[in-house]
């Protein structure tokens, strides 16, 4: 079967399809012929040697896809061939067929294309544990999504305007703030503006909740207009750019990463978290197929989609990788194989 397999880290000419030992699914294991793939900014940063949860090389890179199951191993009973489902896992999904724990397989919402649930997973359930399950938001909350018209950025949007808040998003587009206000939020902001705090600020009083996937300078510009009480989520960090053959990239990446001072945070009343979905599955998997249920009937009765922004065919990875790290992208990209 065709795969992309990370032998190597590096930039996205690395992205070559190859023929690999088709896997064979054992004991609670299912085995699903992949028909698109939803591409996440973690698999970037694991191309380029900086994600810590990434697998050991060589693997085939991917964490999520849509698909019909073809296999089953003794034990599953919960599944039957020619299914329609959804596939989140740690790795592999940049392939024709991928073989997983029965755990790591749902079924697809049914009033989404494939194309659609491919694009559900792994962004939806960001947002929904930053936001309701750590954050906590309530109706009236005035929340700030950075990069929001990014994938999980665009699921946030939704999901915290259905919730009854206020919401205000930040982009590097008058195009993108555009997308953001067409979603349902109050208003939008171009963080290239230097003054673009300063005027949110000036229009809220103030924000109760920062869902923050940037770092560096948007980072520590969001902790000055948190109230009192106010909860800063932390669920990405976009503005990382190490290359291992620039000693100065070293120094800003390092300069970049988010960090907190627990007494500047006593002194504001305000709280900074941080979660993991990957290690979440790994350690607590039914509370997190408890959470997904949730979500699941949340979106289904607020009729949520997910925003597509581009599909690309298998052999044109490269080609996807690269638009994402132009930060011209918005939404999901998927491949389609």
């Amino acid at each position: 079967m065709k795969a992309i397999v990370l032998n190597k880290t590096g930039g996205p000419e690395l992205l070559v399809t190859t023929d690999v030992k088709q896997p064979k699914a054992e004991r609670g294991e299912v085995g699903i012929e992949i028909e698109y793939i939803g591409i996440n900014y973690a698999e970037i940063l694991s191309r380029k040697g900086l994600y810590g949860w990434a697998g050991k090389r060589p693997y085939i890179l991917g964490m999520e896809a849509s698909g019909v199951i073809n296999e089953l191993g003794e034990e599953v009973s919960k599944f039957h061939i020619g299914q329609k489902v959804i596939v989140g896992t740690k790795n592999g999904t940049y392939a024709e067929k991928i073989v997983v724990p029965q755990e790591c397989v749902s079924p697809i919402l049914e009033n989404y294309t494939m194309e659609e649930n491919a694009a559900f997973l792994v962004n939806y359930m960001t947002a929904w544990v930053s936001l309701v399950k750590m954050a906590k938001i309530s109706p009236g909350d005035k929340i700030l999504i950075t990069a929001a018209a990014g994938g999980v950025g665009t699921a946030a949007v939704q999901i915290a305007t259905r919730y009854g808040c206020s919401v205000y998003g930040m982009a590097g587009s008058e195009e993108k703030i555009d997308l953001i206000k067409s979603l349902g939020a109050s208003d939008g902001y171009n963080y290239r503006d230097k003054d673009c705090f300063r005027s949110l600020l000036e229009d809220t009083g103030g924000i109760d909740v920062v869902l923050e996937m940037v770092g560096g300078q948007v980072y520590k510009s969001s902790l000055d207009i948190v109230n009192p009480f106010g909860r800063v989520v932390v669920a990405g960090f976009a503005s990382l750019d190490l290359k291992k053959w620039n000693p100065v990239s070293w120094i800003k990446t390092w300069r970049d990463i988010p960090r907190v001072k627990v007494g500047d945070l006593a002194k504001e009343s305000i709280a900074v978290m941080s979660s993991h979905l990957g290690y979440l599955l790994e350690e607590e998997p039914a509370q997190m197929e408890d959470i997904l249920n949730d979500l699941k009937k949340f979106i289904e009765k607020h009729q949520i989609k997910p925003i597509i922004g581009k599909v690309f065919s298998f052999n044109d990875a490269p080609e996807a990788h690269k638009y994402i790290e132009s930060r011209k992208s918005f939404g999901k990209v998927l491949l389609k194989i």
